[in-house]
């Protein structure tokens, strides 16, 4: 099983800082974007903190063995970010949404916390294979909220789960098949909340990753991209 994929990292036109982080491991089946939030920087330290956590795993063949390392690891950092904010004069929180994929034989796992997304585009079908930790989310689930109304709602930035906002980090994990033709898409929300999933799916099933990523990249810019952009687009061959 080989690996094509293409990442990219964009500031947009509003942000000062890109705070968020990507980290792809072609070699080792391993993808990572990490979102962080804060402010003054303390987004861009959590978010990169996270990702060289992840990168400084070590060298693992069993998937779910990866995974809870990933966790762990999650966790730890979890854990450094808290006491980090602890000790700033600012008394803010530091922390990061984090989506990352492990893919080995014929099988993948993702890990996530808050409202990075993943996604698996197969057969013609873009499916989200995470499923975000945000208010909107919830309302969507309890039925409140239509799910086309999610990404324009008032609180679509509320999250309910980041690294380095509670004592517990709380981490998601899912398991399923990965063959031969899937694409895989890692993206923050400068990327979901302004290209919907429907041009996503798109764009992936005509472009190479390298096409990919850079063709939806230059949308967000061409739509105003009011966050920081980044996505990673593996594909199976």
């Amino acid at each position: 099983m080989g690996f094509e994929c293409a990442s990219r990292t964009d500031v947009g036109l509003k942000r000062k800082i890109n705070e968020d982080s990507v980290f792809a491991d072609p070699e080792r089946g391993l993808w990572v974007v990490a979102d962080g939030m804060g402010g003054h920087e303390a987004g861009e330290i959590a978010s990169a903190m996270v990702t060289d956590a992840l990168r400084n795993l070590p060298p693992c063949d069993d998937l779910d063995e990866l995974a809870s390392e990933a966790v762990a690891a999650i966790q730890r950092v979890n854990r450094e970010l808290i006491d980090l904010a602890r000790a700033s004069d600012r008394q803010q929180t530091i922390g990061t949404t984090v989506v990352g994929l492990a893919i080995a034989n014929g099988a993948y796992r993702c890990f996530w916390m808050g409202d990075s997304r993943a996604y698996l585009f197969r057969g013609g079908e873009l499916a989200r294979i995470s499923h975000d930790h945000s208010l909107v989310q919830n309302l969507v689930d309890a039925g409140m909220l239509k799910p086309e109304d999610a990404e324009s709602h008032a609180n679509a930035n509320l999250i309910t789960r980041a690294v380095g906002v509670a004592e517990h980090a709380d981490v998601d994990v899912v398991a399923g098949e990965a063959m031969p033709g899937d694409r895989f898409l890692l993206a923050s929300d400068g990327l979901t909340r302004v290209v919907p999933d429907d041009e996503i799916a798109a764009e992936l099933e005509r472009s190479s990753p390298g096409e990919a990523v850079d063709r939806l990249t230059e949308t967000v810019l061409a739509r105003g991209a009011p966050d920081n952009v980044s996505l990673i687009v593996a594909s199976l061959v």
